[in-house]
């Protein structure tokens, strides 16, 4: 496992409760408790992947230690599991995530896009399943963007996952994105509902407004 995933048992303490974490309530647990689907198709990294990582590396993605404002968008609670084809929990996977803000931009040099940055969005997030395979983000719902004049990205976000025995680049994307039959690396996708995930209200737990995503991924 890379170094800077190496967390200690009082630093995934502190992730679990300062997120909700991994350490999930009654029906959040219902929730994740769904069975699992076929094997996450892999997508490309993309050009964003972070030139120098935040040196705020956590999993939420809407606070940066040191600053006292939240990213702007909609608050988006990303969970899931991480499995293999039988169906049983990898602990101790690697996940890292990056992605646009809610405007559509990346904090990255190459990203000419004229929309705004969030100074108080994070743009990348890391984290590490538990016993039972699963994990935990805080985040908000990127925005598209165009990669050309005829091609415009819909709403996405990156993940890395890297188990002792291997490593998956993909990208996860939202049901009922207008979007997303006209983008090329979803429509190149064989499998695509391997790639979806729908966005439900939040249950009685979680912060008012936020919305839940559950995605699991399952590696080979």
């Amino acid at each position: 496992m890379p170094e800077n995933c190496k967390l200690s048992r009082r630093q995934l303490l502190a992730m679990s409760l300062a997120l909700g974490g991994v350490v999930l309530s009654a029906p959040l647990n219902s929730l994740l408790a769904q069975p699992a689907r076929r094997l996450t198709e892999e997508q490309v990294m993309g050009p964003f992947y972070p030139v120098t990582k935040p040196i705020d590396q956590d999993a939420d993605l809407t606070v940066i230690q040191g600053r006292s404002g939240k990213a702007q968008g909609k608050v988006i609670h990303l969970m899931g599991r991480v499995l293999n084809l039988r169906g049983e929990p990898i602990r101790g996977a690697a996940i890292e995530i990056w992605q646009a803000n809610t405007f559509g931009r990346y904090a990255h040099p190459s990203d000419t896009h004229d929309a705004p940055l969030d100074p108080n969005f994070q743009g990348y997030g890391i984290t590490v399943t538990d016993a039972e395979g699963r994990y935990r983000f805080k985040t908000v719902k990127p925005g598209s963007y165009p990669v050309s004049e005829n091609w415009i990205r819909p709403p996405h976000i990156h993940f890395d996952v890297s188990s002792r025995s291997n490593k998956l680049i993909t990208q996860m994307y939202f049901e009922g994105e207008p979007l997303n039959e006209k983008d090329r690396l979803f429509k190149s996708a064989s499998y695509k509902d391997s790639l979806i995930t729908k966005l439900v209200p939040a249950t009685k737990d979680v912060e008012p407004d936020a919305l839940i995503a559950i995605w699991d991924i399952v590696l080979p």
